[in-house]
C-alpha cells in the first residue's frame, strides 16, 4: 500500500526562504508555472522546463517549491487572483448566477485549471477568499452551512463539467484540425443516411428541427434551470423555518 504523500495545500504552512537573486522567487516560479501551462497543458509542466523557460537551475527552483503538487497549489491559488467580488450586498440568486459565470470564464482562460478544480480542494488564501464569498451568498438566505455547502458543490460541478466540455470541444478542433461545422459537413453523408433509415425518430427530428446553440446559449441554460431548482430548495427551507 502506497504511503500517504504530504498534502500540497500544507505549503501554506511553511515558512519562505529568504529571496534568492532576483532571477528566482516563488512569485517568478509560479508566474512561469501559469504561462506554461495556460499554452501547453500541465503535462508539459516540470521543474526542469520552467528552468529552462527561466534560464536557471533547476536546484535553485526547489529552494521555493518541493514538489509539482505543492506548485500547482500555488498555481491555482495565483489564478484566483483573477477572480474578482462584487463588494456590498447581493441578491442571492443573482448573485450565484454572477459568480457561475466569473468562475466558467477563469476556467476558460486556463484550461488546466478545470481538471483540478475537479480534485480535491486547494485552500490558498485566494482561493478561501472566492469560496467564502459564495457561502455567504448562500447563507444569507438559509443560513444552514450543510445546506450552502450542498448548493456551492452543486453549482461549482456543473460549471466544472460545463468548462470541461467546451475546453474538450476546443481540444478536439486543434488536434484534428476541423471546426464543429466542418465536422458535420464531413459526417453529414453518414446522418443523412442514419435520417432516412427512420430508425431514430427523436434523433431525426433533432437533426431536422433543432436550432443550434452556442456554448453561452447551452451553459446558461442549464445553470437558469440549475438555480430555478435551488430557488425551490430555498423556498421551501424558509417555508419550514
Amino acid at each position: 500500500m502506497p504511503t500517504p504523500s504530504q498534502p500540497a495545500a500544507l505549503v501554506w504552512m511553511r515558512e519562505r526562504p529568504a529571496a534568492g537573486r532576483p532571477a528566482v522567487t516563488e512569485a517568478r516560479i509560479v508566474a512561469t508555472a501559469v504561462a506554461l501551462a495556460d499554452a501547453e497543458g500541465l503535462d508539459a509542466l516540470s521543474m526542469r522546463r520552467i528552468a529552462t523557460e527561466m534560464k536557471s537551475g533547476t536546484t535553485s527552483l526547489y529552494r521555493h517549491i518541493a514538489s509539482k503538487d505543492e506548485l500547482i497549489e500555488l498555481m491555482i491559488d495565483a489564478v484566483y487572483t483573477e477572480f474578482e467580488l462584487p463588494e456590498g450586498e447581493q441578491e442571492v440568486i443573482s448573485g450565484l448566477a454572477a459568480h457561475a459565470r466569473r468562475f466558467r470564464k477563469l476556467l476558460l482562460r486556463h484550461g488546466w485549471l478545470a481538471e483540478q478544480a475537479s480534485r480535491r480542494a486547494a485552500l490558498g488564501p485566494n482561493v478561501l477568499r472566492v469560496a467564502d464569498y459564495q457561502l455567504g451568498l448562500i447563507d444569507a438566505a438559509t443560513g444552514d452551512p450543510s445546506q450552502a455547502t450542498m448548493v456551492t458543490h452543486a453549482i461549482n460541478t456543473y460549471v466544472v463539467g460545463s468548462a470541461a466540455a467546451e475546453l474538450a470541444d476546443a481540444e478536439t478542433q486543434r488536434r484534428t484540425g476541423m471546426t464543429e461545422r466542418e465536422w458535420q459537413n464531413a459526417v453529414g453523408e453518414y446522418v443523412t443516411a442514419v435520417v432516412e433509415s427512420g430508425k431514430y425518430p427523436y434523433f431525426n427530428r433533432r437533426i431536422q428541427y433543432a436550432d443550434d446553440q452556442d456554448a453561452d446559449a447551452r451553459f446558461e441554460f442549464g445553470l437558469n434551470n440549475l438555480l430555478g431548482g435551488i430557488t425551490a430548495t430555498l423556498s421551501a427551507t424558509e417555508g419550514e423555518s
